[in-house]
């Protein structure tokens, strides 16, 4: 493959991740505002309707992966999913954030109804993401520099979002935030959509393996019950995108109410996509050195250690800027290492069990990181009901801060450290240069 080549694939690989994240960053950062303030649902409430749309997505997330895995065109398998999944999600993220004029009974309604559809259509473009980069390169160090890509413009939509969208909404809504978030939800859902069409016509899947034995779906779920290396990523899952979602949600009530500053809410939102943008550059060069858990651990700790910094700055500027900085830099390397290594245990599982089965990996990954995303929210909803949070309130109650405390610090630093310990047990990196090898044999290489 020529170096043009490369370079396209591997841009067009991140433009999908940059849409998503036009998207994703505004759900991380803002739905349970906009549920709490905006469409004025209760707390409880939308606790209870995190959790039941995580159901949902249990069957529908499986149902997709394996649809992937059996999908057969000129195109491949994962991506016909950019091209056909574009515009409906880009409708239901409008959806998701559009307030009915209706009774409040009719609004969680519509929540659950615009939620469900925003999951499902997240499920039909980001898991092929994640599906489709085996199916790229064979090649480990490539993956890594793939998925490096695929963080930078992740952390670029993220950081606009973070540095323009409220803003945006301020400035389009003039106070008024249901017609702000609309309209703002529907700009970045045209840009996402032409984004992913760009993914589409420049990413190939030059390693797809067509070959392989045809299994069912209970075939398939079972492939994954003997793959050790994934199950200890898929646990270590629900401990970092937890961490990661309750923090996030946690971000707006924490620098308005506990340290009284809405304008540090804007900037540490920025920090924490704009550094990771840049610390995300090194993952390839300090990879090879350390390995891919190994930086995985570090990463983490550094991101910790950030958090430890905001946790003893209490409401001094400086020091919250500095503590951001730092747990930015270790949360950016994190992720991006993360995506990289997310496409090892499916050459593990092929070498295990003969079964290639990345769409349904992905798929499952992708669940667990819902799970864990309504974890974070029926989490944050109910530690907000616990403290008596009042969406009306200029000042908020001692329990109430507490809780918005322990969403923001608290429990993301406790999960980062169970994310350490579940990582130590990752043996991987040690046994891929040999499974790579008896895969070539096999494949005739």
């Amino acid at each position: 493959m020529s170096k043009s080549f490369l370079y396209r694939q591997r841009f067009g690989y991140g433009m999908g991740d940059f849409a998503c994240n036009l998207i994703w960053q505004v759900i991380s950062l803002y739905l349970l505002y906009f549920y709490t303030d905006v469409m004025k649902l209760d707390a409880a409430s939308i606790a209870t309707m995190f959790v039941v749309c995580r159901i949902i997505d249990g069957i529908t997330d499986v149902l997709v992966g394996y649809a992937i895995d059996k999908t057969h065109t000129r195109w491949g398998k994962s991506r016909p999913w950019f091209l056909f999944g574009a515009i409906p999600f880009a409708l239901s993220a409008f959806l998701a954030f559009t307030v009915p004029d209706i009774s409040p009974e009719g609004k969680l309604a519509y929540a659950y109804a615009t939620y469900i559809f925003l999951s499902f259509m997240y499920t039909v473009v980001n898991i092929p993401l994640a599906s489709i980069l085996p199916a790229m390169t064979d090649d480990m160090n490539e993956r890594t520099v793939l998925a490096t890509w695929r963080k930078f413009l992740a952390f670029l939509g993220a950081t606009i979002v973070s540095a323009t969208a409220l803003s945006m909404v301020h400035y389009i809504g003039k106070g008024d935030e249901v017609l702000g978030f609309r309209v703002v939800m529907g700009v970045f859902g045209v840009i996402g959509t032409l984004c992913f069409f760009l993914t589409f016509a420049l990413v190939r899947e030059n390693n797809l393996q067509e070959g392989g034995k045809s299994v069912s779906l209970k075939e398939a779920v079972g492939s994954l019950a003997v793959n050790t290396p994934w199950k200890l990523f898929a646990l270590n899952i629900m401990f970092m995108w937890t961490g990661f979602f309750i923090q996030s949600a946690a971000l707006i009530y924490y620098y308005k109410y506990y340290v009284g500053s809405t304008y540090l809410t804007s900037l540490v939102a920025t920090i924490m996509t704009m550094v990771p943008m840049v610390a995300n550059l090194t993952v390839p060069f300090l990879a090879k050195r350390l390995g891919k858990r190994n930086l995985y651990s570090v990463s983490a700790a550094l991101q910790l250690l950030g958090l430890v910094i905001i946790w003893l700055g209490d409401k001094s500027t400086g020091i919250i800027v500095a503590g951001a900085f730092i747990s930015a830099a270790g949360y950016g390397v994190k992720e991006s290492i993360y995506f990289s290594m997310q496409a090892d245990p499916v050459d593990y599982g092929e070498w295990k069990t003969g079964v290639q089965a990345a769409g349904l990996l992905s798929s499952v990954n992708g669940f667990l990181g819902k799970v864990a995303q309504a974890v974070a929210g029926g989490l944050g909803g109910m530690l907000l009901a616990w403290g008596m949070y009042n969406a009306e309130a200029e000042t908020q109650t001692a329990d109430a801060l507490l809780a918005i405390k322990a969403m923001y610090l608290y429990i993301p630093m406790v999960l980062l450290v169970c994310s350490i310990i579940t990582m130590s047990f990752y043996k991987l990196d040690e046994q891929f240069p040999q499974i790579q090898a008896d895969l070539a044999k096999r494949r005739g290489k």
